[in-house]
């Protein structure tokens, strides 16, 4: 699986790069406007979910659990300052997707049994689209993750985040995470359509050879 989360260069708006994404195939897609006054995204959002909706894309709103309400938007991705996952559970029910960001394995445990769908567990190295970055994971966090899951008996699908690039993607997906989530390494490729086709078939690759 290969999430895109949104974001702005000075060449592209949230909705370019949404639609870029949606044109090369993703079929999962965040928007993430962090630091945006909620009455600045709803537009984007709007947007963004009609483009979603008309490719069969599953629509995921960053933080703002009322937004993702009232838009009937897919889900909300919670970071480890926003809302608590048990209470957006409370408001929003069962029908909607909730995400968790996660650095160690307590913070899956604890995302999975407050009910979150998936776990998006980083930074894998260092990346400038966050702030207040936690501890940096690598190859060998992920499989210590994992291995600590698979003793648990744990199925929450894990995506892999933070700064990861292209050759990172074979070795991130042999720790046994679920997918990977990638924002800059697609806006930064000279043809960024091109860049999310090629990028989706290395993952069905890898996921074809691991059957």
């Amino acid at each position: 699986m290969l999430q895109f989360i949104s974001h702005y260069t000075e060449q592209y708006s949230y909705l370019d790069s949404i639609r870029m994404a949606l044109d090369g195939g993703c079929r999962w897609v965040q928007l993430r406007m962090k630091d945006t006054a909620v009455d600045d995204i709803r537009p984007v959002a709007l947007q963004a979910q009609k483009m979603c909706r008309e490719a069969g894309a599953t629509f995921i709103i960053d933080d703002h659990v009322e937004l993702v309400k009232e838009l009937n938007a897919d889900g909300v991705h919670l970071g480890k300052s926003d809302m608590p996952i048990a209470e957006a559970r409370a408001m929003l029910g069962k029908g909607f997707i909730i995400g968790g960001t996660a650095n160690t394995f307590d913070d899956v445990k604890m995302h999975a049994d407050a009910g979150a769908d998936y776990i998006g567990c980083g930074p894998f190295r260092f990346t400038t689209t966050k702030k207040g970055l936690s501890p940096v994971l690598g190859i060998e966090g992920y499989k210590s993750i994992i291995r600590s899951m698979e003793a648990e008996g744990m199925s929450i699908p894990v995506i892999a985040i933070g700064g990861i690039t292209a050759d990172d993607i074979p070795a991130v997906m042999q720790t046994g995470v679920a997918g990977v989530a990638l924002s800059g390494t697609v806006l930064r490729a000279e043809k960024p359509v091109e860049e999310m086709k090629r990028l989706l078939a290395l993952i069905d690759n890898i996921k074809q050879q691991g059957k």
